[in-house]
């Protein structure tokens, strides 16, 4: 699959920007609602294109050199990179935990963080960046057909 700038630049803004929106309505009412939603989508932007560009993008080229990549195996691709990528930001959640948590073990630390309902979100918003990343570069690569 060929690379593109349109693709990687637009492709991990969806999710933190929904996020964001979505996270701006729930917490309606409590406090600043404008700051509450750049700080969401400041955050959620530095995970999205931090895990598409380190992450993402070197395993769509280690497996493009390999075989040919369908939108199927991009979008299976990112499910499993969301997935991965959740493990990694539990594991740091692991790490910087206080004295107030005094959970020794990371697999009990992992069930219990993983019994929350954004769990799911992980696996989602890799797919759905992935999914997003193929048809916007899949656009690009197609010629238009002119019209007669």
């Amino acid at each position: 699959m060929r690379f593109s700038w349109t693709s990687l630049i637009l492709a991990p803004l969806l999710v933190p920007v929904i996020f964001s929106a979505t996270f701006g309505i729930l917490a309606e009412g409590e406090g600043d609602l404008l700051s509450g939603y750049l700080t969401m989508l400041v955050l959620g932007c530095i995970v999205s294109y931090g895990s598409t560009i380190f992450l993402f993008l070197p395993c769509l080229f280690l497996l493009s050199l390999e075989q040919q990549m369908t939108g199927f195996k991009v979008c299976l691709l990112g499910l499993v990179l969301g997935a991965v990528e959740f493990v990694s930001l539990t594991l740091i959640a692991w790490g910087n935990r206080g004295p107030d948590l005094p959970i020794k073990n990371f697999f009990v630390f992992f069930r219990l963080w993983a019994a929350g309902p954004v769990t799911a979100l992980f696996p989602l918003a890799g797919l759905i960046t992935a999914g997003l990343y193929w048809w916007l570069g899949r656009r690009r690569a197609d010629p238009s057909v002119p019209v007669q």
